[in-house]
């Protein structure tokens, strides 16, 4: 995994994340949204939760694996902080303070959908690991691939063998959403929604816009 060397830059880097439920296309977007950071020059790193670090990409296995399918609620939250508390260490405090701009496959934002409103867990759980593990980090910008859940299963069954989370029943996506649909609803200024539902073209279109709105607010 990548190790970041910081040097004597003042100016800290920007965190930029990108959500979704299964099918949403983040994969895809993710590559393009790194053409457009390159475009404009922007010096940057792309990492995923969980995951990012040796040890995040061990526990990532473990949550994904059939084998863990009886894996409790708590086992599987403390799990994911824990990869994302090495992850914040090791990578992306390191790059955000040399200058650079991170951008990653999910955040904290996950936790409070999936745990939160697939599982069921109460999100002042969530809330205390997250204090204690990131501090005041939070993303600047979150972009939010929405689109009806029986769109999104519809093309992830598409896809490679499903994962132990990709199995879950429809409530389960449908709790997903709502609670990514209401962490919008109340920080619009730093989650961004975008209509995935559309052309890839029109969703490139929509991620443009607000990436590109976004810079030129920074600059």
């Amino acid at each position: 995994m990548m190790k970041i060397h910081t040097d004597n830059m003042s100016e800290r880097g920007k965190f930029i994340t990108v959500e979704g439920i299964e099918g949403a296309g983040k994969s895809s977007n993710l590559a393009y949204i790194r053409q457009l950071l390159d475009s404009v020059g922007r010096r940057h790193i792309f990492t995923r939760e969980p995951g990012g670090t040796e040890l995040g990409e061990d526990i990532r296995r473990l949550l994904l694996d059939h084998k863990h399918s009886g894996m409790g609620s708590d086992a599987e939250l403390l799990l994911i902080f824990g990869a994302r508390a090495e992850h914040i260490e090791s990578v992306i405090n390191p790059a955000l303070n040399a200058g650079m701009w991170v951008l990653c496959d999910r955040f904290t934002d996950a936790s409070y959908a999936y745990q939160g409103g697939g599982r069921g867990m109460d999100s002042e759980r969530i809330r205390t690991l997250e204090k204690w593990v990131q501090g005041d980090l939070k993303p600047d910008l979150t972009l939010l691939l929405d689109l009806p859940v029986e769109t999104g299963l519809a093309r992830a069954g598409n896809r490679s063998e499903p994962d132990r989370f990709e199995v879950e029943h429809r409530s389960f996506f449908d709790g997903v959403r709502e609670a990514y649909l209401e962490i919008a609803g109340r920080e619009p200024e730093r989650v961004r929604v975008i209509d995935a539902s559309l052309s890839v073209d029109q969703v490139r279109g929509q991620i443009a816009t607000v990436l590109g709105s976004y810079l030129s607010a920074v600059n």
